[in-house]
């Protein structure tokens, strides 16, 4: 069955697979063949002569078979590999025979240079980004601050109005609402519980076309007559009866519209917009932005504000600031010179919200902008850009840009003051045509 050659020894015994000796079986012989040649000579039972290995050899067979099978037919390739490294080095640009087509092909050509950074390309389309996500930004703001806005006054309801002049009339109102106070914030800021709200601080901003804007404010115990009026809530007719009573009288009695009507029918001036803020807020926008510094020429206390300052420079916090522009008894002019503190104090607080430190800020502009937006009640026509419009130019007049002063006056009644009605017709005229106010007023 097997192939393999029977060897014995001398004593007949085989060696090999299956044998029981311990002595080796012979050599065996193999049948050699030899690739293109005839079979090695050698004597019977014995190992044919290996022929040697000549590179020189295979390299002539392999050019053979390239030169009889150009296209690799015949074969898996139609290459023959003898095995043998030549020595040079794979993947290399200059490596003979290793080109892109395989072995023996061209050279791979050069790796082409990288394009150098078009900086330009690069800057413009990094600045139109940041302009896109710029306007984003500012839009959205733009429609979550208007929609914090309380559009709660009709001034449709006004009746017997003036004629309009040049510019934009606004009457600004700090009101002693205590609404959303809780009774510690209302203790920790002296402002006590008394029910609804009347009107604490007064003022008319004049913002005119071509500039030169005025300030005038109004002091509360002004003494006026409330003239005939359609009220708020009810819509019913009310007729005038010339009484004289005081300013803040009239916002008692029918709320913002009927203020409105006592400001134009004693002024002849008419008023476009109306924002009023309330004790809470005021502290907060005073809060949020971080304090506002003040130069107190002479210091003063009030227990009924709450006022207690040293003269000289000092921050003052949302409770500090409150009790500084509604003090009135601790003061020698009473009415007018808090209308003067009150100026002062708005003319600071402009300048330290305009400020890059609040504006480019996040931090501190959303929350100033949140803490007066939420308790700023506007005129129902009133929108955020006419919010802008009067708090820019507010910040001028306190500023130094314009013209602050009280309204006219020509002496007292009853301890009201009573305005200088031939003063305040020139005043109204020369706001009408914007014109520079050259009317005195007791600053």
């Amino acid at each position: 069955m097997s192939d393999w050659p029977d060897a014995r020894n001398s004593n007949g015994d085989r060696h090999g697979y299956g044998s029981g000796s311990a002595q080796p079986e012979g050599a065996r012989s193999m049948r050699h063949v030899q690739r293109g040649g005839p079979s090695a000579p050698g004597q019977p039972g014995s190992v044919p002569r290996q022929p040697s290995y000549d590179d020189d050899v295979y390299d002539d067979l392999y050019r053979d078979q390239r030169a009889q099978n150009p296209q690799g037919q015949g074969g898996p390739q139609g290459d023959y590999d003898s095995g043998y490294n030549t020595g040079q080095v794979y993947g290399s640009p200059a490596g003979r025979g290793n080109g892109p087509q395989g072995p023996g092909g061209p050279p791979a050509p050069p790796r082409a240079p990288k394009p150098p950074v078009n900086w330009k390309k690069r800057i413009t389309w990094g600045l139109v980004t940041f302009l896109a996500l710029l306007l984003i930004v500012s839009v959205s703001t733009y429609f979550w601050a208007d929609s914090k806005l309380k559009r709660e006054v009709d001034l449709s309801k006004v009746i017997e109005r003036p004629d309009g002049g040049k510019g934009t009339n606004y009457l600004i109102v700090g009101s002693d609402s205590r609404a959303g106070m809780s009774d510690e914030e209302k203790k920790k800021l002296h402002t006590g519980s008394a029910a609804g709200k009347r009107t604490d601080s007064m003022m008319i901003l004049h913002v005119a076309d071509d500039g030169g804007n005025t300030m005038i404010s109004l002091p509360r115990d002004s003494n006026v007559t409330i003239p005939s009026f359609k009220g708020a809530d009810s819509g019913k007719l009310y007729p005038g009866t010339g009484r004289q009573t005081k300013l803040n009288a009239a916002y008692a009695e029918d709320g913002p519209e009927l203020l409105v009507r006592t400001v134009e029918a004693n002024t002849g001036l008419r008023i476009d917009h109306y924002a009023e803020i309330g004790f809470g807020g005021f502290a907060k926008i005073v809060d949020a932005v971080g304090g506002v510094e003040l130069d107190i020429p002479k210091g003063f206390k009030d227990k009924k504000s709450g006022a207690d300052f040293e003269a000289g420079k000092q921050t003052l916090n949302g409770e500090e600031a409150l009790a500084f522009v509604r003090t009135r008894y601790a003061l020698p002019g009473s009415d007018l010179d808090r209308t003067k503190n009150q100026q002062k104090f708005l003319a600071a607080l402009a300048n330290q919200a305009a400020t890059p430190g609040t504006v480019m800020n996040p931090f501190k502009l959303y929350p100033t902008m949140g803490a007066g937006l939420d308790t700023l009640i506007v005129d129902k026509d009133m929108d955020l850009m006419d919010v802008a419009s009067m708090f820019w130019a507010m910040k001028g007049v306190t500023g130094g840009d314009g013209k602050s002063m009280n309204m006219p006056i020509s002496g007292f009644s009853g301890g009201n003051v009573v305005w200088d009605k031939a003063k305040v017709k020139q005043l109204v005229s020369q706001l009408n045509n914007d014109e520079k106010v050259t009317v005195s007023s007791p600053n």
